[in-house]
């Protein structure tokens, strides 16, 4: 029985959303342009605009008013118009600039250049950007090119690649803060331009781009019906996704250097236009463009609202940290709702070519032997040197003072990065056997992003809080922030099937990461922090740290070693969904308790050093190619090859611009990410 299309609610016609969307487009504008610390308001720019408006009027509004609003529609339209082509060409509703690791890319591209101290104009630090946003999108497509490119692999890899390249972006600021200074505002993405002419430029690219998107329309309506079906139709699908890739890196590069990394509005910005039933391409491309910008607008007055007149520029919120607080949630929404494509595929982490494994004593034996080598070198080198034979004597206690001193200073330390790159690692071994994937991380399933936004609460809210307030928050943070993270996904009905999705765990976890570190962003400059101390706190850091922090690592320890005992259960999880359950396991409350497990290992080495990203990756890896997937095996090995790279990249760090210090989290991940990207090129099933 057919029902009639006025029972069924009709959306309303393109016509009528699209003027619709330029009415308000125009309004935010009008207001955007009459917000500011000088006092002029919209009354005063009515004035001028019919003649009656004072030089003052006119030189506040040419001179900041106009160049922030200009970017703000420059950069609005650019990032629309790319999410369009992005999740064309992916035929995915998670897939944006952002989300593939473009924007991070560009990002590092950019930041790498002002290290270098070269002073180029709008369009070379553009085309610096692009070079960099298509370099990685490339690693996203060598990552996740093995196997069917489905939607959680592709975000997976996408979100790796972020990682690394805002890692890399960290490091260069750190080495040189004086001709990187001010790129912590810029990479949390603002509007803030010093006149028009960069807007314009770039404003100019963004243009021929978006007047270039639309011959792509017809393409990638029929790709929408698959590849087959579009081929069948004449579209050569081989040259029409590279190029709507190439447009979408032109586009966002040129928002990236002009405004940084903005997160999430070239996500939700075609999401929202589809949900006004809007499907195809041709009309798809202008109304999200046009959306775009009018969600960067606002946000951008939200942010300029939220600040005192008074206050100064640092003290405003950047628009990416405001994007990221509503797109956060959002994603997350949609990670609920989209198909991951987390088939019953077995088990996904393992991993080709591997070697004949050695015996096992062998093996943890040699690693072990490696992490004592590494412990005596981290206590050597630093920023006071010390000899072979003046390290054995302060040991045993028959060296001078000042040498007892530096070893009493660096023993603790390095037995707190030994420790926690051994509960990193076995985090990271829990997370990838529940989600079967190995770029699995506890940073991408929020629980990081929860332990640093709980840290970061204690400083500001109660920075008279006793010293035991910092790591206790922490710990409770990572936890709570997991818990939303598996009831989100575990509410989820997507592809007809309940329960707990272990791809979609890990895409709602991406959302919550970015909002807990949009939150922390927002009381880190509202609350004027120091911004050197905040970055290095929260990209992992052992300075200071004594034996107290060995007591918070305790219960982690124990957790690791608990997986150990039960390790039957762990080792049914990576073989899919079906022969665990005909072997008795309770599935649901089986992932549930290994990803708590990995829960209170991220979080209470958070609470002890920070965020440190990438071994939770890489040392389950190096575990698995040499003793095999058994967890018995596997996790011990890991633990000991955590440590080991905890400990050298804390010596590194230490060593490398001594006295200045490289945070831990800063070298793990420049170790790591060369690491995984020539790893994953031989992955079976990534």
């Amino acid at each position: 029985m057919t029902v009639p299309a006025r029972l069924l609610g009709r959306r309303p016609p393109a016509p009528l959303v699209g003027g619709a969307l330029l009415l308000v487009l125009c309004s935010v504008a009008v207001v955007h342009l009459s917000i500011g610390a000088s006092g002029v308001g919209t009354g005063d720019i009515v004035d001028l605009v019919l003649g009656r408006g004072s030089p003052r009027t006119w030189d506040i509004l040419v001179g900041s008013r106009l160049p922030r609003t200009v970017t703000g529609l420059v950069v609005g339209v650019a990032l629309g118009v790319s999410g369009v082509l992005v999740q064309g060409a992916t035929r995915n509703p998670l897939a944006a600039p952002d989300t593939l690791g473009v924007n991070a890319g560009a990002y590092f591209a950019v930041v790498l250049v002002a290290y270098t101290g070269v002073s180029l104009g709008p369009l070379p630090t553009g085309g610096a950007a692009f070079v960099g946003g298509l370099l990685a999108v490339s690693v996203v497509y060598l990552l996740s090119r093995s196997g069917v490119l489905t939607p959680g692999r592709v975000l997976l890899a996408g979100a790796t690649v972020a990682l690394a390249g805002t890692a890399g972006a960290e490091f260069l600021q750190m080495l040189d803060v004086e001709k990187t200074r001010g790129l912590f505002f810029w990479g949390n993405g603002t509007l803030l331009q010093a006149d028009l002419e960069r807007p314009l430029t770039l404003g100019a690219v963004v243009l021929v781009g978006a007047l270039v998107a639309p011959l792509l329309a017809r393409p990638l309506d029929l790709l929408a019906l698959g590849d087959e079906t579009a081929e069948a139709m004449g579209v050569r699908v081989e040259r029409i996704r590279p190029a709507a890739f190439l447009l979408a890196v032109l586009l966002s590069a040129s928002a990236v250097s002009l405004a940084g990394p903005i997160g999430f509005i070239g996500l939700i910005a075609p999401v929202i236009v589809r949900q006004l039933g809007v499907r195809r391409h041709a009309l798809l491309l202008p109304m999200a463009a046009v959306l775009a910008a009018t969600v960067l607008l606002a946000a951008d007055a939200a942010a300029q609202l939220a600040v005192p007149p008074s206050a100064v520029y640092t003290s405003e919120i950047p628009v990416g940290v405001v994007t990221a607080l509503i797109g956060g949630p959002v994603f997350m929404l949609l990670a609920r709702r989209v198909s991951t494509g987390d088939a019953d595929t077995g088990a996904a982490v393992t991993v080709s070519g591997q070697r004949r494994t050695p015996a096992y004593a062998v093996a943890l034996g040699g690693g072990l032997v490696a992490l004592a080598v590494a412990i005596a070198v981290s206590l050597r080198i630093g920023d006071v040197d010390i000899t072979w034979s003046q390290l054995g004597a302060a040991l045993f206690g028959s060296a001078e003072e000042a040498t007892e001193a530096v070893v009493d200073y660096r023993l603790p330390r390095v037995l707190v990065a030994a420790l926690a790159g051994a509960c990193l690692a076995v985090a990271g071994a829990a997370v990838q056997a529940v989600v079967r994937n190995p770029l699995a991380e506890p940073g991408l399933v929020g629980v990081t992003g929860g332990a640093s936004l709980g840290a970061v609460a204690v400083i500001v809210v109660v920075p008279s809080a006793p010293a035991v307030a910092l790591p206790a928050a922490a710990a409770i943070g990572g936890v709570l922030m997991l818990a939303l993270v598996v009831f989100v996904a575990r509410g989820s009905r997507a592809g007809g099937r309940s329960g707990l999705d272990p791809t979609r765990v890990v895409l709602v976890g991406i959302g919550a990461a970015a909002t807990s570190m949009a939150l922390v962003n927002i009381m880190v400059v509202s609350a004027q922090m120091n911004i050197s101390a905040a970055l290095s706190w929260l990209a992992g850091s052992t300075y200071a740290r004594d034996y107290t922090a060995l007591g918070w690592l305790a219960l982690p320890a124990l957790v690791a070693v608990a997986l150990v005992v039960v390790a039957r259960p762990v080792n049914l999880l990576p073989l899919g969904d079906e022969l665990p359950r005909a072997l008795g396991l309770d599935l649901g409350k089986a992932r549930l308790l290994v990803l708590g497990a990995g829960a209170v290992l991220a979080a209470g080495t958070a609470a002890a050093v920070g965020a440190v990203g990438f071994v939770g990756l890489v040392a389950p890896h190096l575990a698995r190619r040499i003793v095999g997937n058994g967890t018995a095996r596997m996790v011990p090995m890991a633990a000991v090859l955590g440590a080991v790279l905890v400990v050298a990249a804390d010596a590194l760090g230490r060593w490398l611009l001594a006295p200045t210090e490289i945070p831990v989290g800063i070298v793990t991940a420049l170790i790591g990410a060369p690491y995984l990207v020539w790893l994953l090129r031989r992955t079976q099933d990534v």
